[in-house]
């Protein structure tokens, strides 16, 4: 069974189909026409680091500006949302199995304000903090040749990098609160550990998914979804024991209850590419139906499952850009493919036969 979110929860965001021209170089066109779907893809902004005036060595000080707390319309009695996930079967020529990463939950702090996706070089890139799980090296800096080179918290040697914003206990003092990407860009709090991290690679209902390409960059959400309006945002958010319930906003979840965040990656593959321009034209979600558009493939979909313990209330907040205000609209994660040939072979056999691997 694959979940997919009804439309009642998409009706808040006004989704365009994402998709890719570009190649390993973001920078070179291609020579054929490019389907519709991926020149969609290829319109939106490059936006998700900080702006030019922002990347200056003396940046000016709106770059480092108090960010607002969250507004009381951000949260939501999980209760109060209607059931609106439902189950599809997938096809006869669907890929119905499952590929799980273990890469634990960052008990060992691996944390920094950076982005090399979005930002690269650029320290601070974010101007919020990211957990990390998976490649111990990744930073501002990292490549292609130092991730492949380090170590990783993953079992089966997978060296890939996954990371998202943190989330932070609101009304407390963190450890970062002078930091860069902490206090100094308006991300105030004690930062929450993940009680757990699921990281799963799921298959196309309609059809078994290609092997993803070694070195393949994603990225999903919009980190400036306030700003940018809703169209690229893809936050989802519940509670354990609610899992049919789904909101862009913060949940609160009954007593015995926990927060989950579920990051959804797009899945349909042009084919060539590991990365594009805006980091989005090479890789696109597919339709609401779960088919890849024309002109794509797909590959195994990374579903990333972040549950934390909160305290009750409007209790918690994400990092964020300093003028988003913390908003959970602004959810989003990133992850650079790192695994060794023959897992990902491992991993798309397993989806592709019907296994839980």
């Amino acid at each position: 069974m694959i979940v997919l979110v009804a439309a009642t929860v998409w009706a808040t965001i006004a989704h365009i189909s994402q998709a890719a021209t570009g190649s390993g170089d973001p920078a070179a066109q291609p020579s054929a026409a490019v389907p519709e779907a991926l020149a969609a893809a290829a319109r939106i902004p490059n936006d998700q680091g900080p702006d030019a005036e922002c990347r200056r060595s003396r940046p000016p000080a709106r770059c480092h500006a108090p960010t607002g707390d969250p507004a009381a319309a951000d949260y939501v009695d999980i209760r109060s949302v209607a059931p609106n996930v439902q189950n599809r079967r997938a096809t006869a020529e669907g890929s119905v199995g499952t590929f799980i990463s273990l890469c634990g939950r960052n008990v060992n702090n691996h944390r920094n304000p950076d982005n090399f996706i979005v930002a690269p070089g650029v320290f601070n890139g974010a101007h919020h903090t990211h957990d990390y799980v998976g490649n111990l090296s990744a930073d501002g800096n990292s490549t292609n040749e130092s991730l492949a080179a380090a170590g990783t918290t993953c079992r089966r040697d997978d060296r890939s990098t996954y990371y998202w914003p943190v989330l932070r206990v609101r009304g407390t003092v963190g450890g970062d609160a002078e930091a860069d990407g902490g206090g100094k860009d308006g991300n105030v709090g004690r930062i929450l550990t993940p009680a757990s991290v699921r990281l799963e690679f799921r298959g196309n209902r309609f059809a078994k998914v290609a092997e993803m390409p070694r070195f393949l960059r994603l990225i999903m959400g919009d980190a400036k979804a306030v700003t940018n309006g809703p169209a690229n945002a893809r936050a989802q958010w519940t509670c354990t024991g609610f899992t049919n319930r789904r909101t862009t906003k913060y949940p609160l979840c009954p007593r015995g209850s926990q927060v989950q965040r579920i990051l959804d990656f797009p899945s349909c593959w042009d084919g060539v590419n590991t990365d594009s321009a805006n980091h989005r034209a090479h890789v696109i979600f597919p339709a609401a139906d779960g088919r890849c558009s024309e002109g794509t493939k797909p590959i195994a979909q990374l579903r990333m499952t972040l549950t934390y313990t909160v305290p009750r209330g409007r209790s918690f907040a994400l990092d964020t850009f300093p003028e988003q205000n913390h908003n959970p609209l602004t959810d989003h994660a990133d992850f650079a493919n790192v695994m060794p040939a023959q897992l990902i072979t491992f991993a798309t056999d397993c989806i592709n036969r019907g296994r839980r691997c």
